[in-house]
């Protein structure tokens, strides 16, 4: 095959056909001690998702073949000595020296992989993300609530039409399985949902953690609905789940207790999302799992000489207010001593937004508050977060 490089390598084997990608051998102590990488279909789309991790804790992120291409040149560039690579086309080691080199060996199978080797089917095992196996509520095993949300059938079986919400329900709990080292399995741990609405994912949470993992928990959902409330409070006295309780309120006035080990805010509306966080931040929360929507407060106030032919096109001024909002979330929440990862996530039903923000207690913060001010500035605002985590 000739003298390989890395990003031939990289060309020939990122697609359908790889089984596999390994990073080991850490080059420096304390970060990362493996990643896993293999390829997933989400929507219908090739992508690779990447498994780091980092003491117990598992986390994972997906990447297009641009990406994935960029992360192996990361991680080879200093942060690993070895990367396996096996695929149904053959396989590759690469090694990376102490003084930058890097050798790649690769070894194909000698058939055409165009027209001898059946790619991975769509429905695949290797290649689904999706598949049966990898699901934590199984397909042919009835939960409660989901027969009473229509998604599975009393027999467990999957109802066609609400697919998408058992993959979301499954999608949520694979981000709370990640955190599990977080939560303590000798005293009660204590988690609010903010925003809780009709509170299928509040009620997939308990029933994995309690009934499945047998963590001893208490889930406090709050809501502004009180019909919605009522429902809830009675579908958890009906299952059974008696450490589940739903009240009324908003998040800025909630005061109901006084430690908190993981706080869960999906679909607050703009600033509610800030309150819920900086809430979270002054329980000195261990995990924030945060899914922000309606990003208006950002949209209103930018203003900028050099960006105003860009912001003048209003859906395009939408998007980018959106994004740097939840990145100057997850960039505070580095400074109060999290590390922030900002996920992708399955759309809900009612909103397109798809970004959820993971945040895990590490205890050292972040000295990135000029890097904050600067890009503030330069946008023109002022974040509410921001000014509630200077109050705490």
């Amino acid at each position: 095959m000739g003298k390989e490089t890395l990003e031939s390598m990289l060309d020939y084997f990122s697609n359908q056909y790889l089984r596999q990608m390994v990073f080991s051998n850490p080059a420096e102590k304390g970060g990362l001690s493996k990643v896993r990488v293999r390829p997933v279909m989400l929507r219908e789309e090739l992508k690779f998702q990447a498994e780091e991790f980092m003491g117990t804790q598992a986390f994972h992120r997906n990447l297009s073949f641009g990406e994935l291409k960029e992360y192996t040149k990361k991680m080879m560039g200093g942060k690993f000595r070895q990367l396996e690579v096996a695929s149904r086309l053959g396989s590759s080691m690469v090694l990376a020296g102490k003084k930058g080199t890097v050798t790649v060996k690769v070894k194909k199978n000698r058939e055409e992989p165009s027209r001898d080797i059946e790619p991975i089917p769509p429905t695949g095992e290797e290649l689904f993300h999706n598949r049966k196996k990898r699901y934590i509520l199984e397909e042919g095993i009835p939960v409660p609530f989901l027969v009473d949300l229509g998604v599975m059938t009393k027999e467990g079986k999957i109802v066609r039409s609400r697919y998408d919400k058992f993959r979301q329900i499954n999608r949520f709990l694979e981000f709370i399985e990640d955190i599990l080292p977080k939560l303590s399995k000798e005293r009660e741990n204590t988690i609010l949902d903010f925003g809780c609405g009709k509170s299928y994912l509040t009620f997939a949470m308990y029933h994995y953690l309690k009934e499945i993992k047998g963590y001893p928990i208490r889930i406090t959902g709050l809501d502004l609905k009180k019909d919605v409330i009522a429902r809830c409070n009675l579908l958890a006295e009906q299952y059974g789940y008696d450490r589940l309780a739903f009240y009324c309120g908003d998040i800025a006035g909630y005061d109901g207790v006084d430690r908190v080990d993981m706080v869960v805010t999906l679909h607050a509306c703009d600033t509610a999302t800030d309150y819920a966080l900086a809430k979270a931040v002054r329980w000195g929360a261990k995990v924030i799992l945060s899914v922000p929507c309606c990003q208006h407060e950002l949209n209103r106030q930018m203003e900028n000489d050099l960006m105003k032919p860009v912001f003048r096109y209003g859906v395009i001024r939408e998007r980018m207010a959106a994004l740097y909002t939840d990145a100057l979330r997850a960039e505070l929440l580095e400074r109060e001593g999290y590390r922030t990862q900002i996920l992708e996530f399955i759309e809900m039903e009612h909103t397109p937004k798809n970004l959820l923000i993971r945040a895990v207690r590490e205890g050292k913060g972040k000295k990135n508050q000029e890097e904050i001010r600067r890009i503030t500035q330069f946008l023109g605002a002022e974040l509410t977060l921001e000014k509630l985590l200077e109050e705490n």
